[in-house]
């Protein structure tokens, strides 16, 4: 076969790679399928959905870390303020027992007067330190019972006190940092109970009453 023949075969085979073979563009590469308006729109839905999901994430991870931020701090505050709480909770019996040590002293000895100052002296070092680290006393004679402060041991009706009153404290409570450390003990007045009538005198008067309506007879006679 001449050259001549071969030439026209070669042209055809090469036109139909053409055929089969993607578009190029101007710089030789394939042109790739360009999307429509809808698959556009939608593509553009899921970027958006998918955005819109990790603002989501994005701003219940930042109030996440705000609440967190907050309860650390409010428990660092507290640990700060009710660091004390069990030491002076060990420390309450031990003025209790000065106080009442002090109430118990009689007698006008030099000695006695001694350990009298000696006490009160005391109890006003742990007042003035309790002071110093915000603990309180609960002391609440006179004032109404408060059941958030003070333990009610009995109820009592006391003539001249308010009902619901207290009218003596067994044992004074404390507070730290305005948080309970101990309840005061104390006793509550009661409204005083209503007397009962007088029986004599309900028989009194029902007795002329009854009498009529048992034996109108009798009345009629003596009428």
């Amino acid at each position: 076969m001449s050259t001549d023949q071969e030439a026209p075969e070669l042209q055809v085979e090469t036109e139909n790679q053409a055929i089969n073979e993607e578009p190029a563009d101007e710089t030789g590469l394939t042109v790739e399928h360009e999307p429509t308006i809808d698959e556009l729109r939608e593509l553009l839905a899921q970027a958006e959905k998918k955005a819109q999901d990790n603002w989501d994430k994005a701003v219940r991870a930042q109030a996440e870390m705000e609440n967190l931020k907050r309860r650390t701090q409010r428990d660092l505050e507290n640990a700060h303020k009710y660091a004390l709480d069990s030491f002076a909770r060990d420390l309450l019996p031990v003025l209790d027992s000065l106080e009442l040590g002090l109430q118990a002293i009689s007698g006008d000895s030099p000695e006695v007067e001694k350990f009298r100052v000696g006490s009160e002296l005391t109890i006003k070092q742990f007042e003035s330190v309790f002071a110093k680290f915000n603990i309180a006393v609960v002391n609440p004679l006179g004032q109404p019972f408060n059941a958030e402060q003070h333990q009610a041991m009995a109820m009592q009706a006391v003539e001249g006190a308010e009902p619901n009153s207290v009218v003596n404290v067994f044992q004074k409570g404390y507070l730290l940092n305005g948080r309970l450390l101990r309840p005061a003990m104390v006793l509550v007045a009661k409204a005083a109970e209503k007397p009962a009538a007088d029986a004599s005198v309900i028989d009194a008067v029902a007795a002329p009453v009854a009498n009529e309506a048992v034996d109108p007879a009798i009345n009629q006679k003596q009428a």
